[in-house]
């Protein structure tokens, strides 16, 4: 499942974040990427021991826990490894697949997930594209807003032509690692819900609810 996510984060948590990425110390990307995709990464990264990075990813991993369709879609155990990416004008990174475990506690990525922090309009080019077996979708969000997709895909950033692309990069260790599985969880939780919403606690959503929870208890990795 693919899903644009709108408003992670508010407009002084996104004028924070690009401020202090505005002076910080960016380093090769090249150094985070596996063996195999540094052929093909080509931008930079903020320096992980630069003095902001560690409150930078506190508020990042704070706001995406607290969106709702996040919480419903990814159903994360855990959120790790994030990075603030910058692309100036020429840079790009490759068709690749992310790494299947990351990180000195070996994370699974089953999620991953670009938040982007500069508006669409002020640069060119820099197309996040999701490659897939019939078709490629093509994704560049307002600030502040988040794409999230499987891990097992294959993707690329496209060259920006003009300006600068800053993004924040994370993935998740879901608590049901099948994408498939995750998806039908995810229709379940959307259509309580709603009935939820507009009727209140009926017969159905409490049917609905006792289908979710057991099949969230089959499959949950925890």
């Amino acid at each position: 499942m693919i899903l644009s996510i709108e408003n992670i984060l508010t407009s002084e948590e996104l004028t924070f974040i690009t401020n202090c990425l505005d002076t910080a110390e960016f380093v090769d990307g090249k150094t985070t990427a596996g063996w195999h995709a540094r052929l093909v990464k080509h931008n930079t990264q903020l320096n992980a021991q630069a003095p902001d990075t560690k409150d930078l990813k506190g508020l990042v991993t704070k706001a995406l826990l607290r969106h709702p369709l996040l919480q419903i879609a990814a159903l994360p155990k855990a959120i790790h490894s994030i990075l603030f990416s910058r692309y100036d004008t020429g840079m790009s990174y490759g068709s690749h697949v992310d790494n299947a475990l990351m990180g000195k506690e070996f994370l699974r990525s089953d999620i991953s997930l670009t938040l982007f922090l500069t508006a669409p309009s002020s640069y060119g080019g820099g197309e996040l594209v999701i490659e897939n077996v019939e078709e490629e979708r093509s994704f560049k969000l307002e600030a502040g807003s988040a794409i999230i997709y499987p891990s097992s895909s294959l993707h690329r950033v496209e060259p920006v032509t003009e300006g600068v692309r800053l993004v924040a990069i994370a993935w998740v260790q879901s608590l049901v690692r099948d994408p498939s599985d995750r998806e039908i969880l995810f229709d379940l939780d959307t259509v309580r819900r709603s009935i939820f919403h507009n009727q209140g606690k009926t017969t159905e959503f409490d049917l609905l609810s006792k289908s979710y929870s057991n099949l969230l208890r089959k499959w949950a990795d925890v």
